[in-house]
């Protein structure tokens, strides 16, 4: 804690926390972007010789945009003051994000067991899931950004 002409100032404010939750939210948004590439140019070069390194960079891609959601929600909690819906666009955030990260989680779950090699069926499976979590991502993301907006 500071302290301003004898008054105790939280250094650790609404401000810092609108950064930290900022800067943390693009690292698993491009990375579960860059995995369902990784892996859907995998899937459509079937049986290519590069197909299993496009599919090891999706594996570490996701767990790596999985890993990396954890600061996210977690300075978005603390943002919120631990508010899960809210209201207004900050409610259309919370309506894309929760579904989004719970989908990010669920796919590197799976992912991590299943290891890297999957069937073809398994990766279509996959490939369905990431593709509806990145769009949700994305919408969260739009509606992260109305929040500044609605803000200034």
């Amino acid at each position: 804690r500071r302290f301003d002409a004898g008054v105790p100032v939280n250094t650790m404010g609404t401000a810092f926390w609108a950064k930290a939750h900022g800067a943390s939210t693009h690292f698993p948004l491009a990375l579960i972007l860059c995995s369902a590439l990784f892996d859907a140019a995998g899937f459509a070069l079937n049986r290519r010789a590069i197909v299993r390194e496009l599919h090891v960079a999706g594996y570490w891609s996701l767990l790596s945009g999985a890993i990396s959601s954890l600061p996210a929600v977690y300075s978005g909690l603390l943002l919120t003051k631990g508010s899960l819906l809210g209201h207004g666009v900050l409610r259309l955030h919370h309506l894309f994000v929760w579904p989004a990260f719970a989908l990010l989680v669920a796919l590197a779950t799976w992912r991590a067991m299943v290891g890297r090699q999957m069937t073809r069926r398994a990766l279509g499976v996959y490939l369905a899931g990431a593709a509806l979590t990145s769009v949700l991502l994305i919408g969260a993301g739009y509606w992260g950004g109305e929040l500044l907006i609605v803000a200034q």
